[in-house]
């Protein structure tokens, strides 16, 4: 099995993962000035259990970043996912930010 190739899908507003040219799952967003609105991700069960899921919430966020937004995560698997990697939690919208130091 290949790995997980995630791509913006702007004209549908979600990131889509494809295996093997296959959709494999997606994550639904809506896109403000300043701020991405995850709202709802979902996962083939064909492919369940494979790191799609982590695969669209990496990318995803990995985007929003890299564009200097904030991410608002009303679904549950994304909310989730950042909450199990911490060096997310800044993208958050609200959060504060922070006062870790080396």
């Amino acid at each position: 099995m290949s790995e997980a190739v995630v791509v913006n899908n702007v004209e549908e507003n979600r990131y889509e993962a494809r295996v093997d040219g296959k959709l494999a799952g997606f994550a639904e967003y809506q896109a403000a000035r300043e701020l991405v609105v995850f709202t709802h991700t979902e996962v083939d069960p064909a492919f369940e259990g494979q790191g799609v899921g982590s695969a669209l919430a990496r990318a995803g966020l990995d985007d929003v970043r890299e564009k200097g937004l904030r991410v608002l995560p009303l679904c549950p698997f994304i909310r989730d996912w950042i909450g199990k990697h911490r060096d997310y939690v800044d993208l958050v919208y609200g959060a504060k930010p922070s006062t870790v130091t080396d």
